[in-house]
């Protein structure tokens, strides 16, 4: 058995590939709890899973699956989810994991457009597979149990040929929407995994001993490459929820395990900060005196009792997947709430920028990771705005399937567009001003970036979400009410219909006294839901084209329509 040396310089050049990764933590760390699930027996060392990751590829050997073929997973998070991964790319096969939140016509097409060959779901996902894919499977487990559920016996032949994967060769097909456009097989290689274990390492230092509360997708990269690959380079254990992750639920796990490390989106915090400080706040004379003339005792009592909130031993809450709104930025900083920024996408499994709690700058994400070069092309001389291209092990090896969309993403020279307007400091910090897809023209040439508006929007008091589309030529704002502001039955139809009046007014006056004059909304739109992507991101392209009752019933898409002058 080889003997393995812990300094982060031999570790990086050693783990190029995540069979390397899994032989290093499985034999350095062998006695460590890797996973576990409260309520579960899903509980394994670093030891335990590699025997049970080496079994599963065995039985997969059998069927013949072997290196280069597809296993796709349907499941929500769990312990034998990283099973089912380990048990593919450790020997040269290539995972394509599945966001549990798919359609079955979105999983049937990922399904074939992969060509894959196993499949792992579980109970709760099983009836989203179509007949027609669960046909065509050489083999399916129920990943709760790692059970074989269907089998093609006509393929047990045992001639399946495990690899040792190269750097270069492909770890996970990932298929993404984004927030616009169809979904895309973003091919991840095992470079660009362990390309991100070490940026994140270089960006927060965690160790064995850190306790890791795992709430995002793992099929997601976010989740994927920082919430698992991460802490089991370093022998850490990772915990995994039962039950979706209800705030009741979350707070409840949050004191049971007192996580040190936690991953999170911004939507997530931003809810604490509108549902519970702010109210906390309004609703003590004391905290209400303290804003007022003491505002630094009042930030330090609530930071110690928002870090109380989650189990009181956290040292690092990540915020990626989408901007945090700059309002509640400032208040974790000065609540010295222990947040960092990251920033990147699919295509760059995921980091990109990130910057470590100590050099914090409230609505930048950080300079350029470990091993990363960034820069802004395109770059207007009135602005300083460009779009972010980036260099780097973490880059994409491009689209499956789909050389064509590969060249557009890629300049000549060989710089990634992420699509993603920002302005850079004179630290090489960077701050993300909005989607170069979603940049709206004005009337004048102007631009007008909608997340900017949606920002302001999202500060009203009552107001959950917004998402702000040009329509017809005018600025329209779609606005998510909080839950007990709108409270419909037959009887107050009319008292209802005046409260959507008088709260779509209330928006028009609010966001147009702190917008420029290109940007100021002239309609307002209220839905009850928005359509998410896995980090709760609105999905924009769902909303372009939809038609809007002129009625003040609640249409199928739960909106409520109706336009409203311009107020200068």
């Amino acid at each position: 058995m080889a003997i393995f040396q812990k300094s982060i310089k031999y570790r990086e050049s050693y783990i190029t590939t995540l069979a390397r990764l899994f032989e290093y933590s499985t034999t350095v760390y062998k006695d460590n709890l890797v996973s576990k699930m409260p309520d579960s027996d899903q509980v394994y060392t670093y030891g335990t899973f590699r025997e049970k990751c080496y079994e599963i590829s065995q039985l997969l050997c059998r069927y013949g699956i072997g290196g280069g073929d597809k296993v796709a997973i349907v499941s929500q998070n769990m312990p034998n989810w990283s099973i089912a991964m380990f048990s593919t790319v450790t020997f040269g096969r290539i995972f394509v994991p599945i966001l549990p939140d798919s359609s079955t016509n979105e999983i049937t097409n990922i399904l074939n457009h992969s060509e894959t060959k196993v499949l792992f779901v579980s109970q709760r996902m099983l009836p989203k597979i179509s007949e027609e894919c669960l046909n065509k499977m050489t083999l399916v487990f129920n990943v709760e149990t790692l059970e074989i559920i269907k089998r093609d016996n006509d393929a047990f032949t045992c001639d399946g040929r495990t690899l040792d994967p190269l750097p270069d060769d492909i770890a996970c097909l990932i298929y993404t929407s984004g927030t616009t456009g169809k979904a895309k097989g973003v091919m991840l290689s095992h470079r660009n995994f362990c390309a991100n274990i070490f940026s994140s390492y270089f960006a927060h230092k965690a160790n064995h001993r850190d306790v890791w509360l795992s709430i995002l997708p793992m099929a997601h990269t976010y989740e994927l490459s920082i919430g698992m690959l991460y802490p089991f380079s370093v022998g850490a254990c990772v915990v995994y929820m039962k039950k979706p992750p209800t705030p009741t639920i979350l707070l409840k796990m949050m004191q049971d395990i007192r996580p040190t490390i936690i991953l999170s989106v911004p939507l997530i915090m931003e809810k604490i900060y509108k549902g519970s400080i702010l109210p906390t706040i309004a609703r003590s004379k004391v905290l209400t005196w303290l804003q007022k003339h003491m505002p630094k005792l009042l930030y330090s009592l609530i930071g110690a009792k928002l870090r109380k909130m989650f189990g009181g031993r956290l040292v690092f809450f990540g915020v990626g997947g989408s901007k945090l709104n700059p309002t509640v930025e400032e208040f974790l900083y000065k609540a010295k709430f222990p947040y960092a920024i990251g920033y990147g996408l699919t295509e760059t499994a995921p980091l990109i920028c990130g910057c470590e709690k100590k050099t914090r700058k409230i609505g930048f994400t950080g300079p350029a990771v470990h091993r990363v070069t960034v820069k802004l092309i395109n770059v207007n001389p009135a602005t300083g705005e460009g779009e972010l291209v980036c260099k780097g092990p973490n880059v994409m090896l491009g689209y499956y399937k789909d050389a064509a969309r590969t060249r557009e993403v890629f300049t000549e020279d060989g710089w990634f567009k992420t699509n993603d307007l920002a302005i850079v400091d004179e630290n090489g910090k960077y701050s993300i001003i909005g989607r170069k897809s979603n940049v709206i023209l004005g009337a004048s040439g102007e631009n007008i970036y909608p997340e900017e508006i949606e920002d302001v929007i999202n500060n009203m008091s009552g107001i959950a979400e917004s998402l702000v589309m040009e329509k017809d030529g005018k600025l329209v704002a779609l606005v998510h009410i909080d839950e007990n502001i709108l409270n419909w039955n037959q009887e107050g139809e009319d008292e209802f219909l005046k409260k959507v009046e008088d709260i779509k007014e209330s928006v028009l006056s609010f966001v147009n006294k702190r917008v420029n004059k290109s940007s100021k909304v002239q309609n307002v739109e209220i839905v009850k839901d928005f359509e998410k992507t896995a980090t709760h991101k609105i999905r924009r392209s769902v909303y372009k084209n939809k038609d809007v009752e002129e009625s003040g019933e609640k249409t199928s898409n739960d909106q409520i329509s109706q336009s409203s002058e311009n107020k200068e």
